[in-house]
């Protein structure tokens, strides 16, 4: 199996530097290319590819900007391989990456795979505070941390596979974003695709966020899934909620606690007391654990009212999409 490794980039040379000397290091026996898709940037990353041409086999394009999906597939067209995998530019790949994704495949062979996401110990602090919040088994992210206690796995694009076949299938990514990875996971099952989560084919993701930009991201990500679930209702999950009703039951502990009725606000209490010991003792950092609270609010506030705003405008007052958030639409 030939992989082509599609890593799309915008603005983010120095990123494209981290990532290719990760990958400069694999372990990996059998040959292997990269295409690397500059999305319009106005400051590109060709001199870094440069660095590596000599180590990697490395093919670099440049297009109009036109968003991460439609950068992937532009990415995939070029590509060579028989096998794709998808990286974001801010991730660094471990050196055993591409062998375990081949092992996973010769054992089980499926047309998609997703893998996890860890944090390394040169990350900042909040980068670490922003990892647990995503991938913690305590909220919404254990999917992304790992988990296999789930029927159908949606892969992350930050690091995914796909083969050629599902690929020409489905056409691949479409124009909304954030979304677009589940999106497409949807449309693979229903063209008879299967995915897959392989654990052991993690990356390190670094996420070039701070507060702020997290809570933007996760906003969209709440926003998006109302759109998701109106177009792919069969796939709707009470889960989904969960978000929406934490900020939701948070509102009425403190309703409640004027009137000196306290134990729901206290529930809330223990749970922050929780994630603050599970993510102390995980990174050995109090100031991590502290961080790990406010990363775990603002995403769950984000991804909250970004989905109960989406829900109301696309579900009951049944607005179009593109018109209701233009800013999830790439035009292509």
């Amino acid at each position: 199996m030939f992989f082509s490794l599609i890593i799309p980039v915008y603005n983010r040379p120095d990123e494209v530097d981290e990532l290719l000397e990760s990958l400069s290091k694999s372990d990996y026996k059998e040959n292997f290319e990269i295409v690397i898709v500059e999305d319009g940037s106005s400051v590109r990353c060709e001199d870094e590819v440069r660095k590596y041409e000599s180590k990697l086999s490395i093919s670099y394009y440049f297009k109009e900007n036109s968003g991460p999906g439609d950068s992937r597939n532009f990415g995939m067209k070029k590509a060579k391989g028989d096998y794709f995998i998808i990286f974001d530019s801010d991730c660094i790949i471990p050196s055993q990456y591409l062998t375990e994704v081949d092992k996973a495949l010769k054992e089980n062979y499926v047309d998609c795979f997703g893998g996890p996401d860890k944090a390394l110990d040169s990350f900042s602090d909040i980068q670490k505070a922003i990892n647990f919040a995503m991938t913690s088994f305590l909220t919404t992210g254990g999917i992304r941390g790992g988990s296999e206690k789930i029927d159908k796995f949606q892969p992350r694009s930050f690091n995914m596979g796909i083969s050629r076949k599902a690929f020409e299938a489905s056409n691949g990514f479409g124009n909304i974003h954030p979304g677009e990875d589940p999106d497409l996971s949807i449309r693979l099952w229903n063209l008879g695709f299967e995915t897959k989560l392989f654990s052991k084919a993690f990356v390190y993701h670094k996420r070039r966020i701070d507060w702020d930009k997290f809570s933007v991201q996760v906003n969209k990500f709440g926003k998006a899934r109302p759109i998701l679930n109106n177009w792919y209702p069969k796939y709707n999950k009470l889960t989904f909620f969960f978000p929406s009703f934490f900020i939701l039951g948070f509102a009425l502990a403190v309703v409640l606690l004027i009137f000196t009725i306290d134990f729901l606000l206290k529930l809330y209490l223990f749970y922050f007391l929780v994630l603050f010991l599970v993510s102390s003792y995980q990174n050995k950092s109090v100031k991590i654990g502290y961080l790990s609270v406010i990363a775990v609010w603002k995403q769950f506030y984000g991804y909250g009212t970004g989905f109960m705003e989406s829900f109301v405008k696309i579900i009951i007052l049944k607005q179009k999409p593109q018109t209701a958030f233009p800013e999830l639409f790439f035009k292509i």
